[in-house]
């Protein structure tokens, strides 16, 4: 029986993590960050997967340096790792490379924590030619999970986990203008990328019963998605309500925890989505909360997958042969 969540958990309940590997997307900073000094800190060999290797090493400093959790500590005393990985969501070419090098310096993974992401930008175009936020948000995590998915199958407690947004809520899959080519709101676009996450999430678990699939969103947490997008758009007034919105924010670490208890605890179940308690979601301890309706659409999900397939394999010779090489490891409806 899977028991309750408690009702303030902190990373100080997570189990131990020694002999995992687990990989982050986005670890230079931010959620990313947090979650892997967490996972550092409780003994797992944890790979800073970052578009730079420059990030990858100064994250790499900053964790050896100690800080919250001890995570300073576990390697120094070597019960957990750190290996550097250039990673680019927004080209798939480096996806592939990515799950390559995972494959032969690991040979096994047991939790992928799928955090990286960009958050309303103006139109931009990732190197395949896709709507920068559905490429990197969805279609670069897609194509590296489903690459790395023979190297979680037959692990034991194998997850993946998908973080996502409250944007979900707003979110709608435009499946005759994915890319934007029409119509480009980015804020819309973006609650797009952010639902196709949850919806990912919930085929991939579909389709791969044997691993644990789950999707996390942090509420309102203190992030450079929020300064980056404005700096990015031009937009004044956002920064405006960002400020007076502060009182609400809370930190970077509190906002990896939901994200945290689905890639570790065991009571996070299979196709959960968790968030924080408190404020409509905005912030507080983790909890297990609503999910957008058109995740739980199987119909959805299927046709998500099948639609981010075909776009990765047509935009990426190199992620098609990747994928045929893997022949009938792969799930299938």
């Amino acid at each position: 029986m899977v028991s309750a969540v408690p009702r303030c958990w902190t990373t100080v309940a997570m189990p131990d993590q020694a002999g995992r590997v687990a990989l982050v997307t986005g670890a230079n900073s931010g959620l990313g960050l947090e979650s892997a000094r967490a996972l550092l800190a409780r003994g797992a060999t944890v790979v800073l997967a970052c578009r730079t290797l420059a990030k990858a090493q100064a994250a790499r400093e900053a964790l050896l340096a100690g800080g919250n959790g001890g995570a300073g500590q576990a390697a120094a005393n070597g019960s957990g790792g750190l290996d550097l990985l250039l990673l680019d969501l927004a080209d798939l070419d480096s996806v592939v490379l990515a799950a390559e090098q995972v494959a032969e310096r690991h040979g096994r993974l047991d939790l992928l924590l799928n955090n990286a992401g960009v958050m309303a930008p103006p139109l931009q175009r990732t190197r395949q030619g896709f709507e920068l936020q559905f490429g990197t948000n969805h279609l670069g995590h897609f194509a590296l999970t489903v690459l790395l998915l023979p190297l979680l199958q037959g692990r034991s407690d194998a997850r993946v986990v998908q973080v996502t947004s409250g944007a979900q809520y707003f979110g709608r899959l435009d499946f005759e203008d994915l890319q934007g080519e029409r119509r480009y709101d980015r804020w819309a676009a973006y609650g797009q990328s952010k639902l196709a996450n949850v919806v990912f999430a919930q085929e991939l678990q579909r389709r791969c019963p044997g691993l644990l699939s789950a999707a996390a969103h942090p509420g309102l947490a203190r992030t450079n998605l929020q300064p980056a997008s404005v700096a990015a758009s031009g937009a004044r007034l956002e920064g405006v309500v960002y400020r007076l919105l502060d009182p609400l924010f809370q930190s970077a670490a509190m906002g990896a925890l939901p994200q945290l208890f689905a890639a570790t605890d065991s009571a996070a179940e299979p196709g959960g989505h968790y968030g924080p308690s408190q404020f409509g979601g905005l912030r507080g301890w983790p909890r297990p909360v609503r999910m957008a309706p058109a995740a739980l659409d199987p119909a959805v999900g299927a046709r998500l997958w099948q639609v981010s397939e075909q776009l990765c394999r047509e935009a990426s010779p190199a992620f098609a042969a990747a994928l045929d090489r893997l022949g009938g490891v792969l799930p299938s409806t």
